[in-house]
């Protein structure tokens, strides 16, 4: 007997030994990696999906809403998605699927707000029915506003409202592909992410119209019809025509349409919409098409009179307002406004006159979200790097500039605070630790946290490889740049490696931060799984660094950035492991120009490259974002020509892959087919592949296939 139980220990062992040898041995396949991959959703960490309810926070899964005790986190079952759809008892409203993105836009009413494809709903769950229900979700441009329970939509290129009554009012009769209506405008810059804007009493819209019948047709192509057939895009490139934009304002109650009067909209940016605490004034960022005057104007919006410019900040570079300002909640006459003025945006309190009370933050940092206000405490809520360029942390700031930590944990961290401001949803993650959420209870003098959520990695049992993260001086000597390294499994020091430079490189937009696995692209995990070393620095000209940082690139992009990269390509060159004879460069948009600026201004350093969705010549660029950086041709020719790559496809010697998406509505296919024109006249020879369909990005399972076809491009010609 005793034998039998020591063989069966002995084989439980080895079994256990097996399986763990086994599990370690794993390897990652883009279907696990790669967005849109068949296995990515199990690949990523543990989330849970929180929201308020007031200060009460709730959890929201698929078929349940729980409290949460912020203070214990005890969870107790609020209602489930069953329980709804009994409540429902409504053939028109069909059922609610699940209950992820459910709101309770009420805090002192036990209301949530839940929809599907042909309804929102309001649902009493102590009553245990129906309070309230619109049939038009779905619509263009769905803007429901909880306090007068208007919703604002696009139908047809119309702009419509309808009211709690259910009464449907049409606000404009020449909306068209050409006129458009309450949607984004100036092709989403200055921070527009929308294009319509209710006044706080919900009885008021603020609204885009947008004419862009001057501007000029892109000639698209679908080509999936059997008699393909042309869909053009409103594309206005750099020194070309732009688009007028003007404002208009919808009195609910009056059913009233108005403009704000403010002047010819010929080459101006109208931005950062916000209303004051009572309705009936709005404010409004106005730029000129240089980018280099910067007003923040009030109008009535009762009229549209002009009220006055309460501020202006201008440039030898270029301003760019991103952020509306915020009235105090607790003194409504007063607000904050974000400018970098100094250097590194930063938060800054004025009176409605307009005149700067006090620079709230400062310091060679840069304020990066505003959360919102604790009334209580009478404090903004912030997010910024304050302590290092990479860690993202969260803060409180009062009204004489004292700035207060809240939270204790290095990283990189998101927050969502409750309407009171008195508690806060914390996420974060670390270089080691996938996802945490945290609960902070901000009412006591050293903010109290509970735990909801510290989320196993994901990827235990796969040969996972090694992140680095350090830093290496600009080619100014001066300035720090950050990078990250990530290393083959089993990496051997004594080894030679091919290694792949991932680059970015342009504005709003960084690599490297302190979160998981330093922000690392799981396309870097599947490259260093087939034995490469992957090397990404943030140079400068990316964002998060402050104004000189971000602007040493002006009117001579991928100059300065390239100057930047080949410090980086100096570094990698002092490391034994590194083998400087397979040498490779990929990146996609801005990263895409500088990958093919690299393989033709330094064509022996890179011996293949593949370059995704790349600018090759800035006047082919939109207006808005391609001459806040370059200028116009006109009034920049030698920087358009110097950064200009047709003239430089001469000079390609290494293996360049080209990919774009056919339809590419941001940069347009005449930059490939431009480039690979020049390169045919040079007698060079890159290659080239398009994605029929495919905009910017790859969507889908597409996406699987495009980061194959880039790590076999490598495969072929780089090991």
């Amino acid at each position: 007997m005793m034998k039998t139980k020591i063989r069966l220990a002995f084989l439980a062992i080895l079994v256990t030994l097996t399986t763990t040898m086994t599990a370690q041995d794993k390897f990652f396949t883009l279907e696990d990696l790669n967005f849109g991959g068949t296995n990515y959703g199990n690949m990523q960490p543990k989330n849970m999906w929180l929201t308020w309810w007031g200060d009460q926070l709730i959890q929201t899964d698929v078929e349940e809403c729980y409290t949460i005790d912020a203070k214990t986190g005890k969870k107790t079952k609020l209602f489930t998605l069953e329980d709804i759809n009994q409540w429902a008892e409504s053939d028109d409203v069909k059922y609610v699927r699940h209950l992820m993105n459910a709101t309770f836009p009420y805090p002192d009413q036990p209301i949530v707000q839940v929809g599907n494809r042909k309804a929102v709903i309001l649902v009493d769950f102590k009553q245990k029915k129906i309070v309230w229900q619109d049939s038009i979700a779905g619509q263009t441009a769905n803007d429901w506003n909880s306090v007068s329970k208007a919703t604002a939509y696009v139908e047809n290129h119309q702009l419509f409202v309808v009211d709690a009554n259910e009464q449907k009012h049409q606000l404009s009769t020449d909306g068209s592909r050409e006129i458009v209506y309450g949607q984004s405008v100036h092709r989403n810059e200055f921070g527009i992410e929308k294009g319509t804007f209710w006044s706080p009493n919900g009885q008021r819209l603020a609204f885009y119209r947008m004419d862009q019948s001057m501007v000029t047709d892109y000639p698209q192509v679908d080509i999936f019809p059997r008699s393909a057939s042309y869909e053009p895009d409103k594309y206005p490139m750099a020194g070309m025509t732009s688009h007028k934009v003007t404002v208009g304002v919808y009195d609910l109650q009056a059913d009233k349409t108005i403009y704000l009067k403010a002047g010819d909209p010929t080459d101006r940016y109208f931005t950062n919409i916000a209303w004051s605490p009572d309705s009936k004034t709005i404010y409004m960022f106005e730029l000129n098409r240089g980018q280099n005057d910067c007003r923040l104007v009030s109008y009535d919006a009762t009229t549209g009179e002009k009220l006055t410019e309460l501020y202006r900040e201008t440039s030898d570079k270029y301003v760019e307002p991103l952020h509306p300002i915020q009235f105090l909640p607790w003194d409504e006459t007063k607000f904050i406004m974000q400018s970098q003025k100094n250097g590194y945006n930063h938060l800054y309190l004025f009176d409605k006159s307009g005149k700067e009370l006090k620079q709230l933050t400062k310091g060679t940092w840069v304020v990066m979200d505003v959360l919102g206000f604790n009334k209580k405490q009478k404090a903004i809520i912030f997010k910024a790097n304050k302590e290092h360029p990479l860690h993202h942390r969260l803060y409180s700031v009062s009204m004489t500039g004292d700035v207060k930590q809240l939270e204790t944990v290095d990283g990189v961290h998101n927050g969502v605070l409750s309407p009171s401001g008195n508690f806060l949803i914390d996420r974060f993650s670390t270089p080691t630790r996938p996802r945490v959420i945290d609960v902070v209870d901000l009412t006591p003098k050293t903010p109290r946290h509970t735990n909801l959520l510290e989320a196993d990695d994901p990827w235990t049992g796969y040969q996972q490889p090694i992140f680095e993260c350090g830093s290496i001086k600009a080619a100014d000597g001066v300035t720090d740049l950050y990078y990250r390294m990530v290393k083959p499994y089993n990496f051997n020091p004594a080894q030679k490696y091919p290694t792949v430079v991932y680059v970015y490189g342009g504005p709003h937009a960084n690599n490297v931060q302190a979160s998981w696995h330093w922000a690392s692209r799981t396309w870097e995990t599947y490259m260093a799984q087939k034995g490469y070393i992957v090397f990404i620095l943030d140079n400068r000209g990316s964002q998060h660094r402050g104004r000189n940082f971000e602007q040493a690139t002006f009117h001579q992009l991928g100059q300065v950035e390239m100057q930047d990269q080949m410090k980086g390509v100096d570094y990698l060159r002092s490391l034994p492991y590194v083998d400087m004879n397979r040498l490779g460069v990929h990146g996609w948009s801005f990263g895409g120009f500088m990958t093919i600026s690299l393989m033709t201004n330094y064509p022996d350093v890179f011996k293949v490259g593949v370059a995704g969705g790349p600018v090759i010549d800035w006047k082919w660029y939109e207006v808005m974002y391609g001459e806040r950086y370059m200028g116009t041709p006109e009034n920049n020719p030698e920087g358009y020509a110097k950064t200009s790559l047709i003239a430089k496809a001469k000079n390609l010697k290494g293996k360049l892959q080209i990919i774009t998406g056919y339809n590419d509505n941001t940069v347009v296919p005449q930059h490939c087919l431009s480039f690979l024109d020049a390169c045919i006249k040079a007698g060079t020879q890159p290659d080239f592949f398009a994605y029929p369909g495919e905009e910017h990005n790859m969507r889908g399972h597409a996406s699987v296939h495009l980061h194959e076809r880039i790590t076999q491009y490598f495969e072929d010609y780089l090991k």
